[in-house]
C-alpha cells in the first residue's frame, strides 16, 4: 500500500476551537497523514500531534528588537516561535498548511519536500492599524514578513476579496481568497414570533465597538430583542458592555456555545446583526464567520456599508445594509424591522445556504495542496 503524503497544518491558536482550521482539519483527515500544531489537544482527525503550552506566545514582544528593527531575533524571541521549533525539529513532511503570517517562516525552516501553502487570514500588516503604537513598531515587522516570507510560499489563500487584492498590491503575491464559510446546515427557516429576536455573536474586544449596537437598541420598538454573545477575550471592555446594557431592557447578554453548537442556537432567532465599523482594514474588509453562520441557521441579516458582505447580501438578498456605521443608522434600520420582510430574508437564507457553505471553499485548499504534490502522490492521496 502506498504510504500517505505527509502534510502539517500548523496554527498559533487552540485547533479545536479555531473554525477556521477545523475545516481544514476535517478536509484533509483520511486523505494525508494528518499532522497538527498548535495550543491544546489534538483536533480530531489528526493522527499527530505537537501541542503547545498554553503560555507560549505567538506575537511579537521583544521590544529591543521591534524598535532596533532586528526583526529576525524578534521573530525569533515569540515563545510559540520556540516551543514550535523545539517539537517539530526533525520532523519529515511533504507539504505543511501554515495558518496565519507568524507561523510561516516555522514553515519555510522546516524545508517540507513539496513546499508550503500559506493560508492567511487577515491582512497582517494593518491587523491593529487602529493602534498608534502598532503602527509605528509592529507593522514594519509584520512588513519584514511579508517581503522575506510569502515568496517563499508555493501558494496563498486568505479569507475576504479586499484582502487578497492588498497582498498582491502590497507584496505582488496572488492569493485565492478562501472564505470563512460555515460548514452546511440541513434546516429550515423558522416563524417570525411575536417578538423579533436579534442576535450578535462577537469576540469581545474594544475594537469592534459593540456598544454601538448597545446604543441602536436603546430606541428599538416593542418586540424586539437582542442577545449578545460576546466572548471574554478583553473581560474590562466586557463588563463595560454589560454595564452599559443594564438600563437597556430589550439588551440580554447569553454565555458563549461551542462552535459545534452555534449555528444550531442561532437558529432560534429572526436576524443577525454583523454590524462591523470599519476600525482597521481588516474589520473595513471583513468577511467574518458570523455572517456564513448566519446564512446557516436560516436568519435575516443587518449589515453596515462593508463591501465584501454587501455584494453577498444583495446577490442573495437574505438581508439589508444600513447606511452608515452610525448607532443612529442601525437604530433607525431595526425600528423599520418587519416580520414579513425578515421571513422573506429567511427564505433566501436557505436558498443561499448550499451556494454558500463551507464544502464549496475548502475545495481551493484541496486543490492548492493537491497541485503542490507530484502527479503520483496526489493521486494516492
Amino acid at each position: 500500500m502506498t504510504a500517505l503524503p505527509r502534510l502539517l497544518i500548523i496554527s498559533f491558536s487552540p485547533i479545536r476551537s479555531d473554525p477556521r482550521v477545523l475545516k481544514q482539519v476535517a478536509l484533509f483527515r483520511g486523505k494525508y497523514h494528518l499532522i497538527t500544531c498548535g495550543y491544546g489537544a489534538a483536533p480530531e482527525g489528526a493522527d499527530e500531534h505537537f501541542a503547545l503550552s498554553a503560555d507560549a506566545v505567538g506575537w511579537p514582544s521583544d521590544r529591543i528588537g521591534l524598535l532596533g528593527r532586528l526583526y529576525r531575533r524578534a521573530y525569533e524571541k515569540m515563545s510559540a516561535v520556540q516551543q514550535a521549533r523545539q517539537l517539530l525539529a526533525g520532523l519529515s513532511v511533504d507539504v505543511v498548511l501554515a495558518n496565519d503570517l507568524n507561523t510561516l517562516p516555522v514553515a519555510v525552516d522546516l524545508k517540507p519536500k513539496y513546499g508550503v501553502h500559506s493560508d492567511l487570514h487577515e491582512f497582517a500588516p494593518k491587523e491593529k492599524d487602529d493602534d498608534l503604537k502598532w503602527r509605528l513598531f509592529v507593522a514594519p515587522f509584520m512588513r519584514w514578513l511579508c517581503r522575506t516570507y510569502l515568496p517563499q510560499a508555493r501558494s496563498l489563500t486568505t479569507v475576504a476579496p479586499g484582502i487578497a487584492a492588498q497582498y498582491t498590491s502590497d507584496f505582488g503575491v496572488a492569493a485565492q481568497v478562501v472564505t470563512n464559510a460555515a460548514p452546511f446546515a440541513a434546516g429550515t427557516p423558522k416563524p417570525v414570533g411575536e417578538t423579533i429576536r436579534l442576535i450578535h455573536s462577537a469576540a469581545g474586544q474594544r475594537y469592534r465597538k459593540l456598544e454601538n449596537l448597545i446604543e441602536a437598541m436603546r430606541s428599538a420598538p416593542p418586540g424586539v430583542e437582542l442577545d449578545m454573545i460576546v466572548m471574554p477575550n478583553e473581560p474590562a471592555y466586557v463588563a463595560e458592555l454589560k454595564q452599559a446594557a443594564a438600563d437597556v431592557p430589550a439588551v440580554r447578554f447569553r454565555e458563549p456555545v461551542p462552535y459545534a453548537e452555534l449555528v444550531k442556537t442561532l437558529s432560534g432567532y429572526d436576524v443577525s446583526l454583523v454590524f462591523l465599523p470599519p476600525t482597521n482594514f481588516n474589520m473595513e474588509n471583513a468577511l467574518p464567520n458570523k455572517f456564513f453562520e448566519a446564512v446557516q441557521a436560516r436568519l435575516g441579516v443587518v449589515v453596515g456599508p462593508s463591501p465584501s458582505m454587501v455584494e453577498i447580501v444583495k446577490e442573495y438578498g437574505f438581508g439589508t445594509v444600513t447606511p452608515d456605521f452610525s448607532p443612529s443608522a442601525l437604530a433607525t434600520t431595526i425600528q423599520s424591522l418587519d416580520r414579513e420582510q425578515i421571513m422573506e430574508w429567511k427564505r433566501a437564507a436557505d436558498r443561499a445556504a448550499g451556494p454558500l457553505a463551507a464544502e464549496s471553499q475548502v475545495k481551493i485548499w484541496e486543490a492548492a495542496i493537491r497541485d503542490l504534490l507530484p502527479a503520483a502522490e496526489s493521486a494516492a492521496s
